[in-house]
């Protein structure tokens, strides 16, 4: 699925105490990167909340537009403007992101979608310069939905863990689904990111599409090393394509 995603992830500076959330959202399912591509000319809107008790709420807005005219191959490229609640992270708060990819048997009977790419390129060096790459395939199954496996890895110097070694690469994993069963508009996801810096996180949530260019998803965060990346989040994501 098309979100803002995503994504969100957490900004892990091997100098601040305090995790962040902090994500270039490529097409995501609710926090990984999906092998979706915006389609071309089309601009994707998203309007993120990542909200825990007694913290400051993550806000994030920004555009995707898909850039490539054709079917076999499809580009997007997008920014980020997002708000932590932390200075001096805050005062620039730029996020880069771009994406090219295949569609499901463009390439043979039978061939999976594949997608590379990189989101959280920050334009503040040694702060928000995440810049994370990464690869991922997926497969359309019947009944059991699609599946996705990938991988990441970012910069080293601030992804990193509690103790402030690199953790800056893991896999990307994720299943995904309209729910047809209960109502045509409903979709759900889980997915994980691995590794021991604040990106890594387990997942779920469901969207509703109020019509096909709006949608809402709502969802649960999951870190999986509460040490650096915090409180689990509740997550409220807007999409819209204009």
């Amino acid at each position: 699925m098309a979100t803002r995603a995503r994504f969100l992830g957490l900004v892990c500076l091997s100098w601040l105490a305090v995790a962040a959330p902090a994500f270039a959202t490529p097409s995501t399912q609710i926090w990984i990167p999906s092998t979706d591509v915006q389609k071309f000319g089309v601009v994707h809107l998203n309007d993120d909340v990542f909200a825990r008790p007694n913290k400051p709420t993550v806000l994030m807005l920004g555009p995707t537009v898909g850039v490539l005219p054709w079917t076999a191959v499809q580009a997007e490229v997008g920014f980020d403007l997002t708000l932590l609640g932390i200075r001096p992270l805050d005062d620039k708060p730029l996020y880069l992101h771009a994406k090219i990819g295949t569609p499901e048997d463009s390439l043979f009977h039978f061939s999976p979608a594949l997608a590379v790419g990189i989101f959280n390129a920050g334009i503040d060096p040694g702060a928000t310069d995440q810049n994370v790459g990464y690869a991922v395939v997926a497969r359309n199954l019947p009944v059991v939905g699609r599946l996705s496996a990938g991988y990441f890895y970012g910069n080293p110097d601030l992804l990193v863990d509690e103790n402030g070694k690199a953790a800056n690469h893991g896999l990307l994993l994720s299943w995904d689904r309209t729910l047809t069963e209960i109502h045509e508009k409903l979709w759900a996801s889980v997915d994980f990111q691995g590794g021991q810096s604040g990106l890594a996180a387990l997942n779920g949530g469901l969207s509703w599409a109020f019509t096909p260019d709006i949608a809402v998803l709502v969802g649960y965060d999951h870190y999986l090393n509460a040490a650096v990346a915090g409180d689990d989040t509740f997550t409220v994501q807007l999409d819209l394509n204009l």
